[in-house]
């Protein structure tokens, strides 16, 4: 049977929150002043994270909340938010007894823009339903829509992901060195995560190669990183159907349609021979 919530004049009730990272990392948090433990996870107590009032509707429009809490608390840092550790992340809110543990879930979504001001910090979230806005009918394009080693790619990501160590980083140009035995080619379009240091778990896309071969990557480097720290590299991919066919061996799984006539068709005219 469904519990009703706040039926009683006195009731053990207190909200929860849990966070789940992109990284692997997932964190809780409850307003009750000790902390809870359950579904494998510990909800650390936390006094100033305050939630806003949470919409739900019937129809199809996304539910709106977000989340208000202090700079302070061990778990979420100024640096981790710059960092984007908690950028998309999930994140459940609910109810929970803290005498029982019964619990019941009022919201889930992802954690959107992120607002930080003073010592404290603001999360707008976004609901599942926010899913429902997506158009789900793909568009032509001469390139490939698939994402590399992603559902119809069908190729296996262990096969061009590798491991390497950083031999230098250069904090001005945004670029780093690195010694692995992927070439430095090969990794432009690809991902660089690293496993060791001040930014384990942090993702970022590599946009480009420098002369002497350093990786540019597409998320600023806010923390100074020492060599030899350990980096996770998945190759990237242009998407062109010749890549797809000579490097890959992968053409008959493209997903693009590089002879269909574009827009420009309609505006061509005969003319006359010389």
């Amino acid at each position: 049977m469904t519990r009703i919530w706040f039926s009683g004049a006195l009731e053990t009730v207190a909200t929860f929150w849990r966070v789940a990272r992109r990284d692997g990392v997932s964190i809780g948090f409850t307003t009750h002043d000790n902390d809870l433990w359950f579904d494998g996870l510990l909800y650390r107590t936390a006094p100033g994270m305050l939630p806003s009032a949470i919409r739900r509707s019937a129809d199809f429009e996304p539910d709106s909340a977000e989340v208000e809490g202090a700079l302070s608390h061990e778990s979420i840092s100024a640096s981790d938010l710059a960092a984007g550790r908690f950028d998309g992340a999930q994140v459940a809110i609910g109810l929970v007894d803290w005498l029982t543990l019964e619990r019941h879930v009022l919201y889930r979504g992802t954690i959107g823009s992120v607002l930080e001001e003073a010592v404290k910090f603001t999360a707008q979230l976004a609901s599942r339903k926010a899913e429902l806005q997506r158009d789900p009918v793909p568009r032509t394009s001469p390139t490939c829509r698939a994402v590399f080693c992603g559902p119809g790619c069908t190729l296996s990501p262990a096969r061009f992901t590798h491991e390497g160590t950083l031999v230098s980083a250069d904090m001005a140009a945004n670029t780093i060195a690195i010694n692995a035995p992927a070439a430095s080619a090969d990794l432009v379009g690809g991902m660089v995560r690293w496993i060791d240091g001040p930014l384990a778990g942090v993702r970022a896309e590599v946009i480009g190669t420098g002369a002497d071969g350093a990786l540019a990557l597409g998320s600023p480097m806010d923390q100074a990183l020492a060599p030899g720290l350990r980096i996770s590299l998945r190759e990237g991919c242009d998407r062109r159907l010749e890549t797809c066919a000579t490097r890959f061996g992968n053409a008959i799984n493209f997903q693009g349609e590089p002879f269909l006539p574009g827009n420009d068709l309609i505006a061509r005219y005969p003319s006359a021979p010389a």
